[in-house]
């Protein structure tokens, strides 16, 4: 077992890289690649960098040539859930494109043409084993269901609004698709992590300078947590 963990900012690895042991590092595509071992796993540590375009690269590095068994995309997102508050944490059922758009060759919102699905299912085992490692760091505040990806920083109400009703996502991001849609191609099993880090409604501005260091830390130590569980269900 080799897991492979993506954050898109260097607040969302930093955690995860201080504990780390037997580092060493090589750089593809301007990414930084850190091979080690983590809570008693090999992992490959990256920041991606900010994006789609950015995530699958690096999505496609590690399953490629950096041969991972598994990949987990941990980070901050912004809530499509009036009951999910900053710091609540998400974890992935499912993702799906939220700015794919097709629909003049009448394919629905997110279906990108040629794939026979519409969302990227996340690895049920992950799924399970990362929704009981984020109950165990914040007790009462996870939630398992839809994140929905696109390029934009989403911070007004009417754009969170337009993107549930599409997507029934339960948070919104801008790298979790990508890297799911890499890993459904590659065949490799995934989840995507995420800390809340603004709300439902039109304070993104205000809150997300504020909050994203307690949320992407937060995130950190569920992703640190699902390494223990799947080195103890070795």
């Amino acid at each position: 077992m080799k897991i492979g963990i993506i954050g898109a900012m260097a607040v969302e690895i930093a955690e995860m890289k201080a504990h780390m042991a037997q580092i060493t590092v090589k750089t593809r595509a301007g990414m930084d690649f850190y091979e080690g071992t983590l809570a008693g796993l090999p992992v490959t540590l990256v920041q991606s960098g900010v994006g789609k375009v950015n995530a699958a690269m690096c999505a496609q590095i590690l399953c490629g040539e950096c041969a991972v068994t598994h990949v987990v995309n941990t980070g901050v997102a912004g809530s499509l859930c009036p009951e999910l508050d900053i710091g609540d944490l998400v974890v992935s059922g499912d993702a799906m494109y939220h700015d794919f758009d097709c629909g003049g060759l009448d394919y629905p919102i997110g279906q990108v043409p040629g794939m026979p699905v519409l969302t990227f299912p996340a690895d049920e085992q992950l799924v399970a084993l990362a929704f009981q490692a984020a109950e165990m760091v914040n007790p009462g505040h996870t939630r398992i269901g839809r994140v929905a990806s696109g390029d934009q920083f989403v911070a007004e109400k009417g754009q969170k609004a337009a993107i549930l009703a599409h997507t029934g996502a339960l948070c919104t991001e801008m790298e979790g698709t990508a890297i799911a849609h890499t890993a459904y191609r590659n065949s490799v099993p995934f989840v995507v992590l995420r800390a809340i880090s603004d709300k439902a409604d039109d304070s993104a501005q205000m809150d997300y300078p504020t909050f994203e260091a307690i949320a992407a830390q937060r995130c950190a130590r569920v992703t640190m947590a699902l390494l223990k569980a799947l080195k103890e269900g070795e």
